[in-house]
């Protein structure tokens, strides 16, 4: 353990200067690369993250996402740049003995839970006894919040995987960190089960003031529940905004492919749609193609349709440009029919 920073910590208080006076977490040109692939670890990541909001990292898998959560805890040092907590900088195992910010708890994606013992003792193993009373009061109140009460005497082994996601939360948020780490924490949990989850992590952030930071490869995590989403490609930082700015006005192809499963057409291919694009390349989202017969419709064969509950997703085809497109009037066409399409709203991009 070292005491002190020397140079880097001189490095630090310079470029400290500049750093906002309100600033919560920042970190300022980071890197981390991993020896054995060019593109593992993150590049040049500058970004800034609020107190009390929920942050949602994503990407495809390998764009990052994990190591810049772990460099955030303090689990890994970066190679280059700084990164700070409430203007003080955030350790790393070759500067902290006991590698994690004091301030912070993770919950990672095996949860690190004693399986063999009850949900009671792994939530209450996280305070000391020096107040038994207290322990036991703060312990039943955290599985009350997140409504795991009931489960006290079961055996971690033989929970689901949601019910040991929650006591693992349990763990980590009895200690009153000002920031919750998550590292997919979707991921072992069924879809039913997932909104829940989400409601659960949306309600333990805004009572208990408690920041999140989570890492998941299902772009619907961060839509539906963060205030934030930070967009991770090959290591860098493509974009980051709310989730509807990203959603609806995207700056870069990567972020439309990633949130909304769009139709990615070329230059040519959209003329051949009749559109008239500038860019190079367009997004179209399935659910802005219209399904109705105008002067302006045109004829598309379907190929083939998918059932998705109150929708469809029909597989369209024309001039050899194929396109996805939503039907709620499920069933209403053929294989091998005519489908009326109206294109108006698309997204340009040129290419990168």
């Amino acid at each position: 353990m070292h005491s002190g920073f020397s140079f880097k910590n001189t490095t630090y208080k310079l470029l400290n200067l500049a750093m906002s006076t309100e600033s919560f977490i920042q970190l300022s040109q980071v890197s981390k690369k991993y020896p054995t692939d060019t593109f593992a670890g993150v590049r040049d990541v500058t970004t800034s993250i609020s107190k009390g909001k929920i942050i949602a990292i994503v990407g495809e898998s390998g764009s990052g996402k994990s190591t810049l959560l772990k460099l955030i805890y303090g689990l890994l040092s970066p190679d280059t740049g700084l990164i700070s907590f409430k203007n003080e900088p955030i350790l790393g195992p070759d500067e902290k003995l006991i590698p994690g910010h004091d301030s912070m708890k993770m919950v990672t994606q095996d949860f690190s839970l004693n399986t063999y013992a009850k949900v009671y003792d792994n939530v209450a193993s996280m305070l000391p006894n020096t107040n038994l009373k207290y322990k036991e009061e703060k312990s039943w109140e955290i599985m009350k919040f997140l409504r795991i009460d009931h489960l006290y005497n079961k055996r971690v082994s033989d929970l689901s995987g949601g019910e040991q996601q929650r006591v693992a939360i349990a763990r980590a948020i009895i200690t009153e960190p000002e920031v919750l780490l998550m590292d997919e924490p979707f991921s072992q949990v069924d879809t039913p089960l997932k909104t829940h989850l989400r409601a659960d992590i949306k309600r333990l952030s805004h009572d208990l003031g408690i920041t999140v930071i989570l890492v998941s490869h299902d772009p619907v995590d961060g839509l539906s529940l963060a205030d934030e989403i930070i967009v991770l490609n090959k290591g860098e930082i493509v974009e980051s905004g709310s989730p509807a700015q990203l959603y609806n006005h995207p700056e870069n192809i990567y972020t439309a492919r990633l949130l909304a499963d769009c139709n990615i057409l070329s230059k040519t291919e959209a003329q051949k749609l009749g559109l008239k694009p500038v860019e190079e390349i367009i997004s179209i989202y399935p659910e802005w193609i219209e399904l109705k017969w105008t002067w302006g419709s045109k004829n598309f064969k379907l190929v083939d349709s998918f059932f998705k509950g109150i929708y469809e997703e029909l597989l369209l085809e024309k001039d050899g440009v194929r396109i996805r497109a939503i039907n709620r009037n499920i069933g209403s066409y053929k294989k091998g029919s005519l489908v009326p399409v109206i294109l108006e709203k698309y997204i340009e991009f040129s290419p990168s």
